[in-house]
This record gives C-alpha cells, structure tokens and sequence, in this order.
C-alpha cells in the first residue's frame, strides 16, 4: 500500500470515529434548547441523507430586553461564515415568527446576541443586543421573500448579513462596534412570536465556514476541502467527502458513477457509490494541477503537470492509466478541452509572457493560436456539437465568458456585468453554461485565488440572464475544470473550510 493509500485509509478511520462520537449530536452543532421561559417546548432533527435541518419552536418573541425561542448550537471561537437556505413550512400564524442565525454571548434571556433574521413576512434584518439586559435594535433589508440564503459572517468585532432571494446575488448590512466576546454559542433558531403556537420551518445548505487567517502563504499553506454535489434545479447540494487538505477541480466521468480530482500532485478517482478514493496512475508525470479533461468517448484524460523545468505542459493518458505521452514541448500550458471527434485538444497556453487560447491535434503535432487579443484568454471548453469553443477573457477589463467559433472566428462575449467570471463550463445536453464568479472588490481580474466568497451561475448557452446556483467559500481548484454530470442536472464542486473532521456524515 502507498503512502498516500494509507493516509487516506487512516483519514476515513479516523471520521468515522468521529461520527459515531457526534452521533448523539444534532448534525454539526454541540446541543439544543430552549431559550428563556417557552412552552410547548422545540425540538431541533438532522437528517443525514438529505443533510436537511428541521426546527420547531414557540416563543414569544426575540426582541427587546430578553428572548424565547428554540436554538441549536455549538461553541466557537474566532472568525467564522454562516451560511443556510431558510424556508418556513407552513403558513403559519403569526407574520413576525422567526428563524435564523443567531450568535450570542451566553444562553441567557438577556444576552448580547448577533442574529440573522428571516420573518414569516418576508422581512430580512440584522438584529443585536449590544449590552445584557439591553434594548435590542436592528438593520433591515429591502429584501422580502420566503425562500431565502441567509449568511451572518463574524471578522473580529465586525458582523456582515447577508441576504439573497434564492437565486439572486447578495446584499450585505454590518455593525462593528459589539463585543460578544471570543467564545461564543452560534447556531439555528426559530420562534413563534406567539407562546402558545409552535412553527417549523427547514435549512438546507448549512454550513459552518473557517475561513483562511491572513497569515496564510497561498500555494503553501491550504485550509481542508468538501466535495459537494449540486441538485441544480432545488440548489440544495450535499457534501459528500471531506479531508483535511487541498483536494481541486473535480471531473465528473463519463459513466456517471465516479470523479477524478487532483490533490498534491496526483490525480484521484472517486467513487460516488462508497465514497472511496483511489489514486489514478500517471506514471512519471507526478506534479499534476486542477487543469485535467476526458475526452468525450471517455477513454482519454489529458492533464496539466510539470516537467524538470517546473513548467506545466499537456500531457495525454489513458483513462485507465499508465505512462503518460507527452502533448506541449513548450510551457506553460494548461489543458482544458477536447473536441467531440476528439482531434484536438484547447488549453491556455503563456507564450512571450502573454496568456492565449491554443489547440493541438490529440495525436501531437504543431499548436495553433486561436486568440491574439491582449490580456488573459483562459479555460477554454469545446461546446458538446463542437461547433463552439468557450473560453474567459480580461480583454474587456473585467474577466468575463466569451465564446467563438472552432476556427478562433467570431469571438463573442456573452457576460458583462461588474463580477469576474471564470472557467464556463457547457452542459452535455448543450444547453446551459456553469461559471464560477469572484466579487471585483476581492480580486484583480486576471486571478482567481483560494479561499474567497464565490458564486456558481448558470445561464443559458447562448447568453442571457444567470441564476446563482451555489453560494460558497471556494475559489481556486472550486471548478477549473468540467464539471457537469452525464445527466446535465447535477455538479461537482469543491468547497473549502479548515475544519480537520467531518462535520457531515460521509454518505454510504
């Protein structure tokens, strides 16, 4: 058995202790209760299959100088992201029931508190108690929806809410000038806004975000990764597998039952029916990146890896594995997409410090320049008819998804907003676009970094509106590389957290 084998044996025994010690938990949080005098009491459930959260809870209200409701939990210290799809079940019976975040300083009535608050109206607001025993005050938001992503994210003394109807971007309020304290109880809660009826209302998506410390070194130093798969049509995605160390870029495999992903160098198989990795011979080429795509028989992978000069070049392998056959003589390149009929093969290429769009015929031969405007052209992808190739380009000042034609004509752009949009990737029924989308204010727009606030968008594939699918703390090695599955309503992707253990049961 390999080193890495081994690791990976002692990883998954190691989870598995730890699930069955949280077992008696309520999913990832430490406890539940309920807050202050309230009857009937609330019950918090978790569901693992569909890793679904449902509270109940009565409660006269969360406001003013004290609070009732049904919280689940968990202590904290430090920086963190929160993030959930919220949604009542029910019509209910009082428009000002509640549910939410909430971080507070202690359990009791009057504690200082932070919460993210959806109502049964439809109103959104960040609501806070700065002092115990104080008066509780809040910022609304012009949002009103009952579906909706609520993330509370806590930097130092600084709290950001913010909210988006499903769908749609985020809009953000903040208060930073409330001293919870470092150690803090954080979690879901819900109430009634009425003691004598109890609500119910369901979180999907939630998740619980170390981020990355300012002190971290990029390409050095990596936070753990979580392999999600995404229903598309009810965005509600899974975490499937998780592991203390950078793992990028997952390739959903042509027979529906697997990925291939890199991590430190190798490439990895993955099987979604035991939730098992096994690493994927490449023979030599050992320094593999998240730049990897199957040919579309699914019999061919060409990949990205350095040779002596510590340059990536384009490499082809069979699927199966084996001694890889060499494609690019100069670098760096990096491989992207193959043609349907499986001739060519594009990939983004640095030739005279400039980054273009090139193809080369899979059996080896000259490269051809298909893009010559300055700037970044980039993850370049062949449309499932092969009559298009997709790509990114700065060249407009902004990253944003272009397509042209096979021969390099009648390049277009298809996005033009104020995002810096990256890696499109075509459905295989050729009718939507995947793209990852990084905020302008948090990078230049020729980077696509680690460790950043993310958005996964689709559109249709000839342009048009786009709907936000994912909400993340991801980045690079997120989807660099296609991602879709087979049947065009699911994908792969990678999200990042620090946390050493699965906070998430491992699907069997």
């Amino acid at each position: 058995m390999c080193k890495r084998s081994l690791y990976s044996l002692l990883f998954i025994c190691a989870a598995f202790l730890f699930y069955n010690r949280a077992s008696a938990q309520v999913g990832i949080f430490d406890a539940q209760g309920d807050v202050g005098k309230v009857k009937p009491s609330g019950t918090g459930a978790y569901d693992s299959k569909t890793q679904q959260y449902t509270l109940t809870g009565s409660g006269t209200n969360v406001w003013a100088t004290h609070d009732e409701f049904h919280f689940v939990w968990k202590k904290m210290k430090g920086d963190f992201i929160l993030r959930t799809n919220a949604a009542f079940i029910g019509k209910g019976v009082e428009e000002h029931r509640k549910v939410g975040w909430m971080i507070r300083t202690s359990l009791d009535t009057g504690s200082k508190h932070i919460s993210a608050v959806m109502h049964g109206s439809g109103l959104t607001s960040l609501q806070f108690r700065g002092t115990t025993g104080g008066v509780t005050d809040e910022k609304k938001f012009d949002l009103t929806s009952a579906d909706e992503v609520i993330q509370l994210e806590r930097k130092g003394n600084t709290y950001t809410m913010s909210v988006a109807k499903r769908g749609e971007m985020f809009t953000s309020q903040e208060v930073n000038d409330i001293d919870l304290g470092d150690d803090v109880y954080v979690g879901l809660f819900i109430c009634s806004h009425n003691p004598a009826v109890t609500e119910k209302a369901v979180f999907n998506n939630v998740r619980i975000v170390i981020p990355a410390p300012a002190t971290l070194v990029p390409y050095k130093q990596y936070l753990g990764s979580d392999i999600e798969i995404l229903d598309v049509a009810s965005q509600t995605s899974k975490i499937i597998y998780q592991a203390p160390v950078s793992l990028q870029a997952p390739n959903w495999m042509q027979d529906g039952k697997h990925l291939l992903y890199n991590s430190d160098g190798l490439l990895y198989t993955f099987d979604l029916k035991t939730n098992m990795p096994t690493v994927l011979n490449t023979g030599s080429a050992t320094h593999n990146n998240n730049d990897h795509v199957m040919s579309f028989d699914g019999k061919w992978l060409a990949i990205s890896s350095s040779d002596k000069s510590g340059a990536s070049m384009g490499w082809v392998v069979p699927i199966t594995g084996g001694e890889p056959r060499r494609l690019t003589p100069v670098g760096p390149s990096y491989m992207h997409g193959w043609s349907p009929d499986g001739k060519w093969i594009v990939f983004c290429g640095a030739r005279n410090n400039e980054y273009d769009v090139y193809r080369v015929p899979s059996a080896g031969g000259p490269e051809e320049r298909l893009t010559t405007t300055p700037g970044l052209d980039d993850g370049p992808e062949y449309s499932p008819d092969g009559q298009y190739i997709y790509f990114n380009s700065v060249r407009s000042g902004l990253m944003q998804v272009w397509r042209m034609k096979a021969d390099g004509s009648e390049q277009t752009q298809l996005t033009n907003d104020d995002y810096d949009n990256w890696f499109p990737h075509i459905s295989p029924d050729g009718k939507w676009i995947e793209y990852i989308t990084f905020l302008k204010n948090e990078v230049a727009p020729g980077d696509h970094p680690f460790y950043k606030h993310v958005y996964l968008r689709v559109m249709p594939v000839g342009g048009g509106p786009s709907t936000v699918v994912a909400y993340l703390y991801g980045g690079q090695g997120t989807i660099n590389t296609p991602s879709w599955a087979p049947d065009s309503k699911h994908l792969a992707f990678i999200s990042n957290t620090s946390l050493l253990f699965p906070t998430f049961p491992i699907s069997k």
